[in-house]
């Protein structure tokens, strides 16, 4: 069920009405609502690697989501990428733990998954969406993510 939804085409669902899909990444903004993105899952070698390379647009509500075999240190890049990124960057409970805003296309400068001085850098999951959207949407550091790439046992927000 989606709401109306103030924030242009991106869906809000209610927190507790909200489904694991594999093709959706479900983040709790709040206690009772959730954003829902609709997404790419890139879980091989290969398809990290290519990513979001050579995509001229990436609708609002869409992105993709890198899901790592264990947790470990991240960095990103923006070879071959045309589009503006945020980069939300997620720890194997699946919290929110570093977001990089606007990473410039063509860019490749080295993008870490941690802040400077996090103490705990290794992430399971990374997000990809527009450039602007993560600031726009209220997205922030502590917010849960849903997926069922998330262990059930160790997630924050388990699927249901």
């Amino acid at each position: 069920m989606a709401l109306a939804a103030p924030l242009a085409a991106q869906p809000i669902v209610p927190a507790a009405d909200a489904q694991c899909r594999s093709d959706a990444a479900l983040i709790r903004t709040t206690g009772d609502t959730a954003l829902s993105f609709q997404i790419e899952v890139a879980d091989t070698p290969e398809s990290r690697a290519q990513g979001l390379m050579f995509r001229r647009n990436l609708p609002a509500g869409e992105g993709m989501l890198f899901v790592y075999p264990e947790p470990q240190p991240v960095s990103f890049w923006m070879r071959n990428t045309l589009i503006p990124l945020d980069l939300i960057f997620f720890d194997e409970t699946g919290v929110i733990r570093h977001i990089h805003r606007n990473a410039r296309p063509l860019d490749e400068t080295p993008i870490p998954g941690g802040a400077v001085g996090d103490p705990r850098p290794d992430r399971l999951m990374v997000l990809e969406i527009a450039g602007g959207e993560a600031a726009r949407l209220g997205l922030a550091a502590g917010q849960q993510l849903a997926h069922p790439a998330l262990d059930r046992t160790t997630a924050a927000w388990p699927c249901r």
